[in-house]
């Protein structure tokens, strides 16, 4: 007998335990590192705040490997849920019909309230179709700020309360820097594309392409190779020449980065989301923040900075219980506690007015001076065509097209002009290509 009920006492645990199973939702991301663990522990939140999902994680390297790495899946049937895909993976996802659930459509179906007036327009603007619905979920915006090492500054006998404003005060502060002994170098630059050249231009309301930057349509052309454009690389070069500026690498410029941790470049201009990983390894100096300089005597600069990182695409194919817990997920995510708490320990914006609103309730800003800058940069002025963003297919491969070109400039084979032009030839030609397939 009382092997009987001990027999059923685990038979009834077992089904019990079944009928409670949580539905496993894959999300397939790019964060390493601090931001990595950062993301884990938002995904344990969630976990542990319901019976009914579970969120798994799993970290596939850089975005355009887990980019790459999802489109494989999908062709294989074995795609996640939700993929995390770059701001310049925008186009080609919105040109994957039926391979996308359109996030608006997933909220809707599943009854969970969203609004999208409650985030930022800066941020929302990139991720709309042309009838303005959302079809992505932001989950990590970015905009390139200027670090500086006050310490640095101090012993050049600079301000160190004051970064430089423009681009003349950069070569000036560099200078003065270098030749005081405080450095071997004035600055270097992660992401030569998206910083000093798609930023640089809306910073200087400057269009990198036709159609409000192939905001309106497929046919758009590039147009960066323009006098602004021109006119920076040539300095960059010159500046590269005289060791006021250190190439950081292609794509993210991965180099730049340790050459500020160890107080060999002065300053740096990275993604505002390097926040967390400025501040864990510049132990031995005081940080500076500050805007991206401008050319004063380009009419129309300073405009407003554009958005970088990421947002969270849902891929079709999965079950109603994996798109019910997906909703229920991106509900949590945007959650004003959980957007605040992830701004404030990354660097990256807050999506939400709400989460902005908080930490200032919180005194966040005051606390962290600095912490600030990215945002009052891209909403300095009101977004014009140039200044939006962007939106062509293939810019991925694009980005990488900037990269050789920089490089040969940089190496003395072409100048700036031909080295523009050349991004300009071989990325529309990959633009053309990108129209041709998804007519």
């Amino acid at each position: 007998m009382n092997r009987l009920i001990t027999a059923s006492a685990v038979a009834l645990v077992a089904s019990l335990s079944a009928a409670h199973a949580k539905t496993d939702i894959q999300w397939w991301h790019a964060m390493g590192g601090e931001l990595g663990a950062k993301l884990e522990e938002i995904v344990k939140g969630f976990n542990d705040s319901q019976d009914d999902y579970n969120v798994i994680p799993s970290y596939k390297g850089t975005y355009p490997e887990t980019m790459t790495a999802a489109i494989a899946a999908f062709r294989a049937k074995e795609q996640p849920a939700i993929v995390q895909v770059f701001e310049v993976g925008t186009g080609t996802m919105m040109a994957a019909e039926g391979a996308i659930v359109p996030v608006y459509q997933l909220m809707q179906d599943n009854d969970v309230q969203f609004d999208q007036n409650a985030f930022l327009p800066a941020v929302v603007g990139y991720y709309t179709d042309t009838d303005g619905n959302m079809l992505s979920m932001p989950f990590n915006s970015s905009t390139p700020i200027l670090y500086y090492n006050k310490d640095v500054f101090e012993k050049a006998g600079l301000d160190p309360e004051q970064p430089p404003k423009t681009w003349g005060e950069m070569e000036e502060f560099s200078k003065k820097i270098m030749e005081s002994g405080a450095a071997s170098c004035g600055f270097t630059t992660g992401w030569i594309s998206w910083i000093q050249t798609e930023n640089f231009s809306a910073w200087h309301n400057q269009p990198i392409g036709t159609n409000q930057n192939g905001f309106g349509g497929l046919d758009s052309e590039l147009t960066l190779n323009g006098p602004a454009q021109v006119q920076h690389w040539t300095t960059l070069k010159k500046w590269a020449d005289e060791g006021i500026f250190k190439y950081g690498g292609p794509v993210g410029g991965d180099n730049a980065p340790p050459m500020f941790y160890s107080q060999e470049c002065a300053m740096i201009m990275n993604s505002s989301a390097s926040r967390a990983g400025v501040m864990a390894n510049a132990q031995d100096f005081e940080v500076g923040f500050g805007m991206l300089p401008y050319y004063d005597d380009i009419e129309g600069a300073p405009q407003n900075s554009i958005i970088g990182g990421a947002t969270l695409w849902v891929l079709s194919g999965k079950s109603d219980e994996e798109y019910a817990g997906t909703a229920k997920f991106f509900e949590y995510l945007s959650s004003p506690e959980v957007q605040a708490d992830w701004h404030q320990f990354s660097g990256y914006l807050p999506i939400t007015q709400a989460a902005y609103d908080l930490g200032k309730e919180q005194n966040y800003y005051s606390e962290n001076p600095g912490a600030e800058v990215g945002l009052q940069q891209i909403t300095l002025n009101a977004p014009t065509e140039n200044s939006k963003g962007l939106r062509f297919g293939n810019y991925v491969q694009i980005r990488g097209i900037i990269d050789e070109e920089f490089e040969q400039l940089l190496s003395g084979a072409k100048d700036a002009q031909g080295a523009l032009d050349g991004v300009v030839e071989r990325g529309n030609k990959l633009i053309q290509e990108f129209a041709a397939q998804n007519q």
